[in-house]
């Protein structure tokens, strides 16, 4: 998983160059206004943060329990409101009910997943949850998660989480931040699905001959195709950004990933993804369209 590889790649590296004073990976070209670096390998697995929780589950059930105490214990306890979540302390146990939007990875009975209600929304990293039961979790679908509140590189999560299915359903609309890009108020949107309009392609880097290119694979153009896309925008401000293709959320099959392998630079471009955050803003974007 690509958290796992950071953590070995730091610890390679924290090995091999003591003293040198770098961050992981490096700075990405286009990092925000307020000189935040974008994550040289995107979100998926954490050898810091591994889900001892594993099993399977049927509607109505907590997913990953072998015990019926513990099933009781995530019922049982008091459900919280996105304010009481975000107001509850790092590394305390938490219990929410929110909607699955979308569904990063599902890897060795645990998921990955992007989910948000009326008031907020919550990356649920990790979950324990069986394959077939991460069939179930469609976009839309209601569930109540046990875990724990934590944080990566800015990131707030739920870890070590256990789920039921329950009734409901909702599907967030994309909220437009295009005006708080640059400003400390994007991260109140945290997670949530969100757009931004009328931005302008700038260029990411360069090929092997030196030409400027609108994207790369990889934040530091090492990878191909199927790795993570990196690309950049400028507001009207003339602010640069770095967006991302996050290849386990969309990968190379999308509408997506072919559509930012067609930008140019020069380009004017909607864009809607959710706010994903690794020592600041760094957009996980679903759709790329021509600008309105």
């Amino acid at each position: 998983m690509k958290r796992n590889i950071s953590v070995l790649l730091i610890l390679a590296l924290g090995a091999a160059c003591i003293g040198c004073g770098s961050k992981e990976g490096s700075s990405v070209a286009g990092s925000t206004a307020s000189g935040s670096a974008v994550e040289g390998s995107s979100e998926a697995g954490s050898a810091a943060e591994e889900s001892s929780a594993a099993g399977s589950t049927a509607e109505g059930s907590v997913a990953g329990n072998t015990e019926g105490s513990d099933a009781e214990a995530a019922s049982a306890q008091d459900v919280m409101t996105y304010e009481e979540y975000m107001a509850a302390d790092l590394d305390s146990q938490v219990t929410v009910e929110t909607y699955v939007q979308a569904k990063q990875s599902w890897w060795e009975d645990k998921a990955t997943v992007y989910s948000q209600d009326e008031n907020g929304a919550y990356f649920l990293y990790n979950m324990a949850c069986s394959q077939e039961d991460y069939e179930k979790l469609t976009p839309g679908t209601k569930i109540r998660v046990n875990g724990y509140k934590s944080e990566w590189s800015g990131e707030i999560e739920i870890t070590d989480a256990v789920f039921e299915i329950i009734d409901g359903n909702f599907i967030a609309e994309a909220k437009d931040v295009t005006e708080y890009l640059g400003k400390d108020e994007l991260n109140d949107f945290q997670n949530q699905f969100v757009s931004f309009k009328g931005l302008t392609v700038e260029a990411a880097g360069k090929d092997d001959e030196g030409q400027d290119v609108a994207f790369l694979y990889n934040w530091d153009g090492s990878g191909q195709d199927g790795d993570d896309l990196y690309f950049n925008v400028s507001n009207e401000s003339g602010d640069t950004f770095t967006f991302t293709v996050e290849s386990y959320l969309c990968d190379n099959t999308t509408d997506v990933y072919a559509a930012v392998k067609e930008l140019k630079i020069g380009d004017k471009i909607d864009l809607e993804g959710f706010m994903y955050w690794y020592e600041g803003p760094n957009p996980h974007i679903t759709s790329v369209t021509p600008a309105e």
